[in-house]
């Protein structure tokens, strides 16, 4: 081979002479074949694949820029000097023969050049126009260059030049080729392209940029000099946009999904074999004989759901697909991300060797100088390209894990858009945010080092492999100690995983009682139920805590036995090496190669337990999701669209239930309804009316028949949701605007009048729930949805419920009835109320899911049936007068309808504090002249609301706490942790790198020996001591770790508690405004995500950073022990260290912080979209909502994606630093080569090489202290909320305090926030012992105040109230609360039993809650129950109809019996049946207290002592009812709106 090329080059190709001198140097030949050739190969190898583009592309090319004509311009110039260098050949052939070199290589440089211009013209059709592969061609070319020319330089030193044409043109080329270099480095943006890089400029940077992150500096600066804002993120990629990644995963699914459905079928078959299932085999034979296929796979559907409930397991599912769908879907990152970590690995090895050499060298007194630098360059080279691997893999490490959890969360989104009833009800709304949050998370963190599996194995044979070579068999020893080590962790790892598993239960638990608690905080206040509620989730935390203890101190075992292991190796290996024989001597290349080695081993051997239970951890979210996401969708097939003539809505046999195996909730419905007609449906609670309309919407189980629906459907649920936008967005729900038809709408549903209330009109943002609006606006804005979408079929469940009486017979009129808005749609109605059943056209009348009757009015009270039998119970005159009435008056007002037409919604109760506010602030007085009010209050009224409104001022203030803010949080966090938890772990990390420092200088020391005893014989007591003292050291190390992380771990598990014991006292304890003002989800995330950073997240973080700090400084004074002169370079590169440092921690901090921020909206969001779920469904508008949600996540993917980013930004400019200061101590340790021992050398450099990966961490670990400390300090904000007045105070009220029930009103005041108007203009009144007492008023009028201030939801602004002599602002909140009884307008039931939400302190005896019950009329149906008082009420009391909901509310009141019952009248949602039963319970019941009514409906309070009438927070008439009657006031003309005569109240 050598042969044939010396002749080719006319000159020796190789000989060793060359090297062994001084001043060595490459045989010329070797320098003109290998060092030309080897960029050449590279380059022809990669180069063609980049012309692609221009064959490819269909586009238009991007146009001409400077520094794409600089760069044709130069590789012109090379070709030029190519060609002149052929001619020169063919010029030097003349004069004698030419080797053949000479012509080969100017000729192949010629065709590489053209070839370059060819590739820098088709990067123009790319986005990206510079290309990689020719970047690392120039720094391939220019690094083999460097030899050729030292070689040219020191030969013209030495003599003159001899061949100066060949001289010049070799340096001309080497120059044009360095600035092609610099040029590439460059990013190359078209003008028509600056667009995209200003949105990304990852899009367009160069490779050199892409490779060291430079393009992301620009937002690093920014993120210093200002916090930065959602706005300043950049763009995703299109294909990182969740709808991209979407698709692809959806796609997969589909497939692995339907194989793991295959696979479940087989398993199920083998378990009924197995079982000996008697219908196996013979179904054949009974399937012939069903005439119905649908029924027989329907009945055997049911029945493989009841063989699965008999067995008593829990259902089975499709498994093992998500796996395969991630793989497949991501595959290209995965792949790409293995080639750049097989770069890494083998690097990794790389630099032991040459350790190994180094120290030979210094070793070595005969060795040439330019070996040792040539060490010290190749150390620094490949230190410099593994970081540049491993940051790209790490890159696509995370850019994987955020798109996995992007998909997950994409897809678990979609699938609660069609997930069945039965399986809602398995999961709750908390259950499947959690899927979302805890569980597409875990995913998202495997993901990071799910590479690991498979290069941890790698790099640990390797270790050995090499080790082997150095110490052969006595190696076995260190890897016995390892292989021992195993199963200790595979226990540690098992045991761990089943307290996780515990633990995500508590936490399930937790979450749950935590949303509760939240929604239903107005109950828990008015009932001073705070301190039950609190005790049940401080019972759950107590068992978190515990097991959250012992997770840490398995934990810290698991710490401890890793710290053990590489020294325990270390010491088995050189042990057994020194002992088995005596010539085996100790030097320094054998052990410090050796310890390199072991230090490479630490990190896989750390890792892969890490890896292997966040697996683990992963397997359970697996499971959970697997069966979420391949859980039974909606069946509807059973509601047909098909064009039947005159029908619009026809049920066939139809029966439903809500379960497949549940009884039937209708039956054998069959109904047809023609289209254009009014259909009431009427029943007594729990009839099914409810349920009719659900199976109409397709949202129950099908058992048999069918339900042909034609043309699209409206519905308006009987609780009204309302989604978190503005009030005009809720009604056009995604529709276009047509401005014309709004304004019909909006006045046909009576909300003009709300609109002037709201602060922003129609623009006024809604908070979550409906939150700022009343029961009543609620229901409106509900049904003006409906009438907006303009569909052909309305189904109405309930809406005049909410509303009052004059409200909702204007609604009827306006939009329901024969001459409203929807006259030509097909209605049907669900009603409780009477007197709208004479205008519709036909009547349903349901009796336990049957139709029992149907047909017009008129024929139904001919019938005699059922129907006329609950019409006279409940219409009698009462409501035929009112009829007439109604008519009677709307004919006499013919004009004033006109002027009238404003007022229809004014009589009823917004529930909320906000929404009196809002209405206080846009001062609502219209009786009032402008005039009274200046110009700039009004401006206030009108600018203030929408800010205070959308809640945001909590996102703002989250952004404000920047910078400095977190030393305090630090001290505070370590506060709760305790000074003793504080102060020993860290004297007990000190202890451990004391002895880790005496360790490695003792094993120097040892090391030595070698040259010491270099031809006696070694003493073996000596040996003997080495072994000891090396030993001893190393078990004080991992004994002070020991120490240190197991207090560590009990005082974090302390700061656990105390935090969160501190957040939910005070959560309770804060006033109700509050609550209204704070969107749940925000309170939640608290409790849920900040919680659990504090408990799992916080500790790791501290207990890493202080192991790193320590780790650094140790290895830095090893270092400066080693070479003093290595202080010098120390100082310089820690003030680049710190400066990158400060500038990344801002933008690091912030962008977590935007990642919170932005990731509540998904969450609230969903919760939002599966409470609305019948509604989103009936409408059809599941696309509008995905996109919704795309959108969202794709804003908090952008935040996640650039704190990616900034990470890798920093690591490789950190990974710079810990190359340099490997090149130092190298360099340095050449430099001072005669005065150094091996040993010493030996352990500079080799921990030295450790540091990096120990910067990396060290800084990784700070930051994110720095953003998990947030946590902290969102947690503390909560913790500093004002709280309400004290529970009890010092000033008892005396026992059985009130006895008479008297309250006095002084000269009372109040107002919702300091800087708004009253809402209660100083009341006089006095109530008597025993008296009834009805509230009445327009809405605002601050009847809903009044209750308030009796419970001191708001306090006084001035006054004060009496209740039997007691002042009650003197005493404790629960004194007072607990002694007095509300039966609230929603009823709010919590999860957990009958009795608990009954009785939740356990105070009364089971005899009295019977008692209880038998008034409340639902004894009969508690003990038809199965488990009686113990039957569970689920989420939200899903389980009871809402009639039996709002009688559980009155048992509680019952319960109570206290001396004053507060009424905020509840009718609305009860049918008249059940609210004939709580008017009579009562009247009798409650005969001897004194009874307020805030009433809706006046018939209810015709039969009060007396009534308030309440207006603009004053009281105008306060009076009997015959009295306010005879009296032409407000009083008498609100009744005759309601259509109540005097002749009436006579006969009640």
């Amino acid at each position: 081979m050598s042969a044939a090329l010396e002749k080719f080059c006319g000159s020796v190709f190789w000989n060793d002479s060359y090297l062994s001198r001084p001043d060595a140097d490459l045989p010329e030949c070797f320098q003109q074949t290998v060092l030309v050739w080897v960029p050449l190969g590279f380059f022809w190898i990669f180069a063609p694949w980049q012309l692609l583009p221009m064959c490819k592309s269909r586009g238009k090319k991007s146009s001409v820029t400077i520094l794409y004509i600089i760069k044709q311009v130069l590789a012109t110039l090379l070709m030029l000097t190519a060609v002149a260098e052929l001619a020169l050949a063919f010029v030097d052939a003349e004069q004698g023969a030419v080797p053949a070199v000479q012509y080969t290589n100017p000729s192949l440089y010629i065709v590489t050049w053209i070839m370059v211009l060819l590739i820098h013209e088709a990067r123009r059709f790319c986005l990206r126009r510079d290309s990689g592969v020719l970047f690392c061609f120039w720094t391939l070319s220019l690094l083999c260059g460097i030899l050729p020319f030292q070689s040219l330089v020191r030969k013209a030193l030495q003599e003159p030049i001899s061949d100066l044409p060949q001289f010049i043109l070799f340096f001309i080329s080497y120059g044009l080729q360095l600035l092609l270099f610099l040029v590439s480095g460059f990013s190359d943006i078209a003008p028509e392209t600056k667009e995209i890089g200003k949105k990304n400029p990852e899009m367009t940077a160069s490779f050199l940029s892409s490779v060291t992150f430079e393009w992301y500096s620009s937002m690093v600066f920014k993120g210093y000099r200002k916090p930065l804002e959602i706005e300043d993120v950049w763009e995703l990629k299109d294909k990182d946009k969740t709808k991209a990644l979407y698709t692809a995963f959806e796609k997969n699914m589909k497939s692995e999904m339907k194989k793991a459905r295959a696979e479940l079928e087989k398993r199920k078959r083998k378990k009924r074999r197995r079982e000996g299932d008697p219908n196996y085999g013979n179904s054949m034979s009974k399937a012939q004989s069903q005439d119905i296929l649908v029924l027989e796979e329907k009945q055997s559907k049911k029945k493989k759901k009841k063989r699965d409930k008999d067995s008593g397991s829990p259902k089975d599912y499709p498994r093992g697909w998500l796996m395969k769908t991630l793989g497949k879907t991501f595959k290209q990152n995965l792949l790409l991300a293995v080639a750049f970590k097989v770069v890494h690995d083998a690097l990794v090895f790389v630099s032991p060797q040459l350790l190994k050499l180094l120290i030979a060298f210094v070793s070595d007194e005969d060795a040439f100088a330019w070996q040792g630098y040539l060490y010290a360059i190749l150390l620094f080279l490949t230190a410099v390209i593994q970081s540049l691997c491993l940051q790209q893999h790490f890159s696509l490490c995370f850019q994987l894990g955020i798109n996995v959890r992007a998909s997950l969360i994409a897809a678990i989104y979609k699938k609660s858009l069609t997930v069945t009833g039965a399986t809602r009800k398995e999961s709750t709304v908390g259950e499947t945010v959690n899927l979302m949050s805890a569980d597409a998370q875990r995913f998202m963190d495997l993901a990071n080092f799910i590479h690991q599996l498979w290069s941890c194995p790698l790099q640990i044979i390797l270790s050995i492999v090499f080790l082997w070579g150095e110490l052969g068999p006595s190696v076995l020893a260190g890897i016995a100690t390892m292989v021992l080590l195993l199963p200790v962790n595979a226990f540690l790892v098992a045991k761990a995983k089943t307290i996780q598993e515990r633990n995500m239960k508590n936490k399930d638990e937790r979450m749950k009682i935590m949303t509760e608690i939240l929604n239903g905080i107005k109950i828990l206040k008015l009932f001073a139920w705070e301190p039950s509620f609190e005790k049940r989730v401080n019972d759950i935390r107590a068992h978190e805590l515990k097991d959250l203890l012992n997770f840490s101190y398995l934990q810290s075992v698991s710490v401890f036995v890793f710290t053990c292991s590489p020294f325990l190796v270390s010491l088995a290996s050189f042990a057994v090496y020194v002992l088995v024989d005596e010539n085996n001597i100790l030097d320094a290349q054998k052990a410090f190669t050796a310890i390199s080695l072991f230090n490479v081993l630490r990190f896989p051997m750390a890792m892969l337990p890490m890896v292997l239970s966040s697996l683990v951890q992963t397997n359970v979210s697996t499971g959970r999701l697997e069966r979420y996401l391949s859980g039974e969708d909606l069946d509807t097939s059973a509601i047909h669209h098909n064009p039947i003539e005159g029908s619009a809505v026809r049920f066939s046999e139809a029966t439903f239930a809500w379960e497949q195996d549940s009884n039937a909730a209708i039956r054998d419905v069959t109904l047809d309804i023609t289209p254009g007609s009014l259909v009431a449906v009427v029943g007594a609670v729990g009839s099914g009316k409810s349920s009719l309309v659900s199976a109409m919407l397709g949202e129950m189980e099908n058992i048999k028949g069918h339900i042909n629906i034609q043309g699209s459907v409206a519905y308006v649920p009987q609780q009204a949701w309302i989604q978190n936008a503005t009030l005009k967005d809720n009604i056009l729900f995604g529709s276009e605007l047509d401005e014309a038809r709004y304004q019909q709408v909006i006045k046909a549903c009576a909300l003009l009048p709300d609109l002037e209330l709201l602060p922003a009109g129609d623009q006024t943002e809604i908070g979550e729930k409906g939150i700022n609006l009343s029961g009543g606006q609620k229901q409106r804005v509900s049904l003006a949805r409906a009438v907006y979408s303009n569909a052909d079929i309305y189904i109405l469940d309930d809406p005049l419920s909410a509303v009052d009486a004059h409200v909702g017979k204007y609604l009827f009129e306006q939009v329901l009835g024969p001459k409203g808005l929807l006259q030509n749609k097909t209605r049907i109605l669900v009603t409780h109320s009477v007197s709208f059943l004479p205008e519709v056209d036909s009547i349903v009348v349901l009796t336990a899911g049957a139709v029992s009757e149907y047909g017009s009015y008129s024929t139904l009270l001919a019938n005699k049936g059922a129907f006329s039998q609950f019409l006279n119970l409940y219409g009698n005159q009462k409501e035929d007068v009112s009829e007439e009435n109604a008519a009677a008056v709307a004919l006499t007002r013919g004009e004033e309808e006109a002027d009238e037409d404003i007022d229809p919604c004014m009589e009823e109760r917004p529930d909320d504090v906000v929404t009196m506010t809002l209405k206080r602030e846009a001062s609502i007085h219209r009786s009032r002249s402008l005039s009274k009010r200046s110009t700039s209050s009004q401006k206030k009224a009108h600018e203030e609301p929408p800010k205070k409104l959308k809640g945001q001022q909590l996102i703002e203030k989250e952004n404000v706490e920047t910078g400095r803010v977190k030393f305090s949080m630090y001290l505070r966090y370590l506060r709760a942790v305790g000074l003793c938890f504080s102060f020993w772990p860290v004297m007990g990390y000190t202890g451990q790198y004391v002895a880790y420092v005496g360790t490695n200088l003792w094993l120097s020391d040892w090391t030595d020996d070698s040259q010491r005893y270099q031809n006696e014989t070694y003493p073996t007591q000596l040996r003997d001591l080495r072994i000891g003292i090396f030993g001893v050291l190393g078990i004080a190390q991992a004994l002070f770790l020991l120490f240190a992380t197991l207090l560590s771990a009990r005082g974090t598990v302390r700061a656990s508690r105390v935090m969160h014991q501190q957040l939910l006292s005070n959560i309770l304890r804060a006033p109700m405004s509050f609550f209204d003002t704070t969107p749940t989800g925000r309170i939640i995330n608290r409790f849920a995500r900040d919680i659990f950073t504090i408990d799992e997240t916080i500790p790791m973080s501290l207990r890493t950073w202080i192991s790193c700090f320590m780790g650094i400084i140790s290895t830095l004074i090893v270092i400066c022990l080693a070479t003093p002169f290595f202080a010098v370079v120390v100082i310089p590169l820690s003030i680049f260290y710190s400066f990158v440092l400060r500038f990344y921690i801002s933008t690091s901090r912030q962008l977590r912080r935007l990642d919170s921020v932005t990731r509540s909206p998904i969450y609230s969001h969903f919760g939002e979209t599966v409470s609305g779920l019948s509604v989103i469904r009936a409408y059809g508008h599941q696309e509008r909502f995905l996109k919704h949600n795309e959108i969202t996540m794709d804003i908090n993917q952008k935040s996640v994606y650039s704190w990616i980013i900034s990470n890798r930004w920093l690591a490789i400019r950190l990974e710079f630093v810990g190359s340099l200061v490997v090149f130092f101590s190298a360099l340095l340790a050449v430099i001072a080569k005669g005065t150094l021992e091996g040993g010493i050398v030996g352990l500079s450099v080799s921990s030295a090489l450790n540091v990096t990966q120990t910067l990396n961490w060290l800084v990784r670990t700070s930051s994110e202290l720095e953003t998990n400390i947030v946590a902290v300090e969102r947690v503390h904000e909560y913790m500093k909320v004002k709280n309400e007045a004290p529970w009890v105070t010092k000033h008892r009220p005396p026992r059985g305090w009130p006895s008479r029930g008297e309250i006095q009103f002084i000269d009372y005041k109040v107002r919702y926030r300091p800087e708004l108007d009253l809402v209660l203009q100083g009341i006089t009144c006095n109530i008597g012992s025993t008296e009834k007492v009805g509230v009445v008023g327009r809405t605002g009028a601050g009847k809903s105040s009044l209750t308030n201030c009796l419970f001191r939801v708001l306090e006084a602004a001035g006054g004060k109230i009496i209740i039997d002599d007691v002042d009650i602002a003197t005493i404790g909140l629960h004194d007072l609360r607990n002694n007095l009884t509300i039966i609230p307008q929603d009823p709010v039931l919590f999860t957990g039993t009958l009795r608990m939400n009954l009785d939740p302190f356990d105070q009364y005896s089971d005899e009295a809650v019977w008692k209880a019950l038998e008034l409340a009329h639902l004894k009969t149906y508690v003990q038809g129950l199965p488990e009686g008082l113990l039957h569970f009420v689920s989420e939200g009391g899903e389980n009871l109809s809402v009639g039996q909901r709002q009688l559980v509310c009155l048992a509680r009141a019952l319960l109570r019996k206290a001396k004053i019952l507060i009424l905020d009248e509840a009718t609305a949602a009860v049918d008249l049946e059940t609210d004939d039963l709580i008017q009579t319970t009562i009247r009798s019941e409650f005969a001897d207290c004194t009874v307020l009514t805030i009433a809706h409906r006046l018939h209810t309070i015709m039969d009060s002592n007396r009534v308030m009438v309440l207006h603009a927070g004053q009281i105008v008439e306060f009076d009997s009812p015959e009295e306010l009657l005879t009296k032409q006031g407000v009083f008498s003309a609100m009744a005759k709106d309601a259509g109540i005569a005097m002749a009436e109240t006579t006969a009640l």
